[in-house]
């Protein structure tokens, strides 16, 4: 049985007529790095700020730790490291002054801990910040988030303006952080990347979570769009019973779909012919949400 570090019963919030969240039920586990993923508007940052009593819910509950997160916020926070995804730094520091500045407020005084952190992440700490680039402000708050090992790490959109070689070493520190049995929170629109770090994820639509699952589970279903292009024209008939395979179009040595799961039928249906090139590209989150919570987020809206 495991530990909840994040609760949340009947959690909504409304901002006037409008939504953020609606009745969001959420259990995130000790230990676990939990992938929370929707489109830019879903709810993810209202429920993240729910969560630290940033702001207050319409009605409902969270809990993290065990605690209130309204009552007992300050205990909470201490013991949370933050990375917002509007990020806003005191540009007269320098990054090292930051970390110290944000160390001691926190009690949790560790430069060492900053520094390599920040190498890790290959930030220049002796810059003021206001001198940085949006990437390299990026680092900035990847390493407060993460520095003096809070117990829990939430994570609005971690990875925008970020290298792909700097994305790496991110990932590389979250596996660092699950290792040490501590949690993580990860909000994003970024569906191979929740795949490449999280143990579970909750999909959000519309204010709504849709389902959660183990990422070990949304691979079993990953969709895909291909293009196979043949050195002569193809009979459809040969690929339109395919398990896996939707959306199929023909156009003469040009052959369109959609595969759900594993791709081996269709290859092994193309074999039969000369295959000059095959292309993918990854669906849209909405496309997505569509193809697996199409009728679940009806029902919700």
């Amino acid at each position: 049985m495991h530990d909840a570090v994040i609760r949340t019963h009947d959690l909504t919030k409304m901002y006037g007529r409008s939504r953020g969240i609606l009745q969001l039920d959420l259990e995130v586990r000790a230990g676990e790095v939990f992938g929370y993923l929707g489109p830019n508007g879903a709810g993810k940052t209202t429920t993240i700020r729910c969560l630290l009593d940033l702001i207050r819910p319409t009605h409902g509950r969270a809990e993290v730790f065990g605690l209130d997160t309204h009552r007992d916020g300050i205990a909470i926070r201490q013991r949370v490291g933050y990375l917002p995804g509007e990020l806003r730094l005191y540009g007269s520091l320098s990054a090292r002054e930051l970390f110290g500045y944000f160390g001691h407020l926190r009690d949790r005084p560790d430069g060492d801990d900053a520094a390599r952190i920040a190498e890790a992440l290959d930030l220049d700490v002796t810059r003021e910040i206001r001198t940085l680039s949006h990437g390299n402000r990026q680092k900035v708050g990847l390493v407060q988030a993460l520095m003096g090992r809070p117990d829990l790490v939430i994570l609005d959109e971690p990875t925008q303006g970020l290298d792909p070689f700097v994305q790496q070493a991110f990932y590389r520190l979250l596996e660092e952080t699950r290792q040490d049995g501590r949690t993580v929170f990860m909000s994003s629109h970024v569906l191979p990347e929740i795949e490449r770090t999280c143990d579970r994820v909750g999909i959000v639509r519309d204010g709504r979570l849709l389902a959660v699952e183990s990422v070990a589970d949304l691979k079993t279903r990953e969709l895909r769009r291909l293009e196979l292009r043949f050195g002569a024209p193809v009979p459809a008939e040969t690929f339109t019973s395919l398990p896996g395979v939707r959306d199929l179009t023909v156009d003469g040595a040009l052959l369109g779909c959609t595969v759900e799961g594993s791709v081996d039928a269709l290859f092994k249906a193309a074999a039969a012919f000369e295959l000059i090139d095959v292309s993918t590209t990854e669906p849209t989150l909405e496309e997505i949400f569509l193809a697996y919570y199409g009728e679940a987020g009806d029902a919700a809206a």
